[in-house]
């Protein structure tokens, strides 16, 4: 009865010291992989082929890219979306990821937060995104992209105020 108690212990012992580390691998597995596919994107673009850059995403219907106040479902219309919008190598112009945090959420999904940039001729549009990836047997996938774009340079949004006299909030 002692032996198989001490057993027990030691290998639960052993199981919380193994576990920690075998995280941390497996999330920088996670990480390193998610990183080759997004720069996989990145030059995938920057060789103005669009169609390579959809690798990284699902090929799905399932598959949701949010943008401003647009929403585009499916795999087949995100890529028309893209050759519509980018349609020359001009409107391309050369891709930046950045300030990439990648967090898995679990053995087969992570969430990505990071920057973009658009270096053109005559602009240099940039934003945020946030991505979330599914592992599937071929590879981690993005599954739904929210991009952003900050606001162009010298273009100011102004917020309209109001109030009313007997407010105690009032300016």
């Amino acid at each position: 009865m002692r032996l198989t108690f001490l057993a027990f212990s030691i290998a639960a012992v052993a199981m919380f010291w193994v576990a920690p580390s075998e995280l941390a691998a497996a999330q920088t597995d996670t990480a390193s992989e998610i990183r080759i596919v997004l720069q996989s994107q990145q030059d995938a673009w920057n060789r103005g082929d669009i169609d390579t850059f959809m690798n990284g995403y699902s090929r799905s219907e399932d598959t949701v890219f949010v943008s401003g106040d647009e929403v585009t479902r499916g795999w087949q219309k995100l890529l028309d979306r893209y050759k519509k919008k980018y349609s020359d190598r001009a409107k391309m112009g050369t891709l930046t990821f950045s300030d990439l945090e990648i967090t898995p959420l679990s053995n087969d999904s992570a969430v990505v937060l990071g920057s973009w940039r658009l270096k053109r001729e005559n602009d240099q549009p940039h934003g945020r995104f946030t991505l979330i990836f599914h592992r599937f047997p071929e590879g981690w996938k993005i599954v739904h992209d929210h991009t952003s774009a900050a606001s162009p340079p010298g273009i100011v949004i102004r917020q309209i105020v109001t109030t009313t006299v007997d407010s105690p909030f009032s300016i």
